[in-house]
């Protein structure tokens, strides 16, 4: 685990959804406050003047070391937020299919993060640093994983092709602009009264907003030129973004207000002509790779050139349909797997979930497939009936008796309905199979604790601790802390909470524990050096937090607390 310094990333694809008390202010209440922070920029922005690199001076604005930091900082607010779905299941898996397409990507040395994001809203988005996050409403929307994967290529495409860079720099250069249009609505209203300064400052506010209009178009361009290519060669269908983007067409209607606009046709404006250029493209692959594959047809109307109208998803079901009207199989994929689990583990409300599963199952022709009666057993298992999950869950494993996502399903539901002892055999047989596995090892040291003694715990302390260098999950951390504090460690338990207290987006509450820690005047020798080297670590970014205004609303926020002394 590693700390990262300076300050948080903006968001590309969308903004983070807020608390619905928070509003927009009046005009004239934010006309004071916008036109300070564009001053404030165009200050910076002279700071360190500085002869152009010939081309763009999108890398020289933002260093690979300063996109990281973007990134890192806004994956720790989103955490904070409880906005991140945090499995490790679930991690391994969007990550090795996120590699599989940087791979097959024009920089496949790269260094990527992708998350999911609790959120239903169809959407993803790109971060500086390689940071990309995918909306749980987008997964559950896709009909399989050539379309989950289409979207992840697109926003690939972004990085690699140095959108989020050029975007930063574009910001950088119209902020003088937004100041100017500022500075003239405020000297147009001390000459005339009424709202004179406001449609000033509309008009300025509208020409830059054109202008943004007009540079994403060009990079939803060309982010799905090189996405296709990626996808095609990565073993992908490349019809599957086309196809996505054709099916949400197809599901929406006219009539709904802005608010009602899934992000996804926000953040990437969609266009029938821009899914039939990617139809084009992935046609023109597939010629070169298969020749004689069938061409769309020059009459086909479904991709006649106009924009799609303000719409809004009317009946998400329809989009769920599999791809050519195919049946799906009757076994379950590891995609159909995880895009359930993301629908479980992203709902507010298991119990609802559960009901869901069940009526649907008894009622809905299709439905009842090993992907849906797995989500049924997790949202059972999360709504306290393990036992009725591990009875969904037995037949599906005589069936396929190897499954890793059937298997640790059946362990949890074994936990939660009380049975310890057949759930820790379930782990262990699962720990002998893949070791080192934070899928599996997370809810085993799980399950040792829970009856709070301190051999399991020493054990569970074992298990965690190799997977520690290479995770930046806060579960991972707290839950070694509570391994080593029921263990008897309580300086190493504290250690970890505060790891785990910084992965959650509370720096501050980390430092102020790792300095308490290390008033301690027993610490040895070697645990006070690694205690001192993280407060080194970690001062610097408190400070830039606090120089910015960025602190926490309580000194107890995110604060983990020991058993022992």
């Amino acid at each position: 685990m590693r700390a990262v310094a300076g300050e948080p990333a903006l968001r590309y694809g969308g903004p983070i959804r807020t608390s619905p008390s928070i509003r927009p202010m009046q005009p004239r209440a934010w006309l004071p406050a916008l036109l300070a922070a564009a001053l404030s920029f165009a200050a910076g922005a002279q700071d360190n003047v500085r002869l152009p690199d010939m081309g763009s001076s999108a890398g020289a604005l933002l260093s690979p070391q300063e996109a990281d930091a973007y990134g890192a900082s806004m994956l720790h607010q989103m955490r904070a937020l409880n906005m991140v779905v945090d499995d490790p299941l679930l991690d391994a898996y969007i990550n090795a299919l996120g590699y599989r397409l940087v791979a097959a990507s024009a920089e496949p040395k790269q260094k990527f993060t992708f998350f999911v994001v609790k959120d239903n809203e169809i959407n993803a988005f790109a971060a500086p640093g390689g940071y990309i996050g995918v909306n749980a409403g987008l997964i559950t929307t896709t009909a399989d994983e050539s379309e989950l994967a289409s979207v992840i290529a697109h926003e690939i495409g972004h990085i690699t092709q140095n959108h989020l860079a050029r975007a930063f720099e574009a910001s950088r250069k119209a902020t003088p602009l937004m100041a100017l249009a500022l500075l003239g609505a405020i000297l147009a209203g001390a000459h005339s009264n009424g709202d004179a300064p406001i449609g000033i400052l509309a008009t300025g506010q509208g020409l830059l907003l054109q202008q943004q209009i007009n540079f994403t178009r060009a990079d939803e361009a060309e982010a799905d030129r090189v996405g296709i290519q990626t996808l095609a060669r990565a073993g992908f269908d490349p019809e599957a973004m086309a196809d996505f983007f054709g099916r949400m067409l197809a599901a929406l209607r006219p009539g709904g207000g802005e608010g009602d606009v899934p992000e996804l046709l926000r953040t990437h404006p969609v266009t029938t002509s821009r899914i039939s250029d990617a139809k084009a493209r992935a046609h023109v692959i597939e010629e070169q790779t298969h020749p004689g594959a069938p061409r769309l047809a020059a009459g086909d109307t479904r991709w006649e050139d106009q924009l799609i109208p303000l719409p809004y998803v009317h009946d998400r079901d329809s989009l769920l349909a599999p791809r050519g009207g195919a049946r799906p199989a009757a076994g379950a994929s590891f995609y159909a797997l995880m895009r359930e689990r993301v629908r479980v583990l992203a709902a507010g409300d298991p119990r609802a979930l559960a009901v869901y599963y069940a009526q649907n199952l008894d009622r809905t022709p299709g439905f009842d497939t090993v992907a849906n009666r797995y989500g049924y057993a997790l949202a059972l298992s999360r709504s306290d009936r393990g036992a009725k999950a591990a009875e969904t869950l037995r037949p599906l494993l005589q069936q396929d008796p190897d499954n890793l996502p059937l298997r640790l399903a059946m362990a949890d539901a074994e936990a939660n309905a009380g049975r310890r002892d057949a759930a820790l055999a379930q782990y262990a047989d699962m720990a002998a199979d893949s070791p080192d596995n934070p899928a599996i090892a997370l809810p085993y040291a799980r399950a040792l604790l829970a009856d709070g003694k301190p051999e399991p715990a020493r054990k569970a302390a074992a298990l965690l601790k190799p997977l520690l260098d290479d995770s930046e999950d806060p579960n991972l951390y707290s839950t070694y802390g509570r391994a080593c504090d029921v263990a008897g460690d309580v300086d190493r338990a504290a250690e970890a909470y505060a790891d785990a207290t910084y992965l959650s987006g509370h720096p501050e509450d980390a430092l102020a524990q790792l300095r308490r820690l290390a008033a301690k005047p027993s610490l040895d020798y070697y645990t006070r050096a690694r205690v001192d080297a993280r407060i080194a670590e970690l001062t610097p970014i408190v400070l830039e937090l606090r120089r910015r205004g960025m602190r926490p609303d309580g000194d107890d926020q995110g604060r983990l607390t020991l058993r022992g002394g």
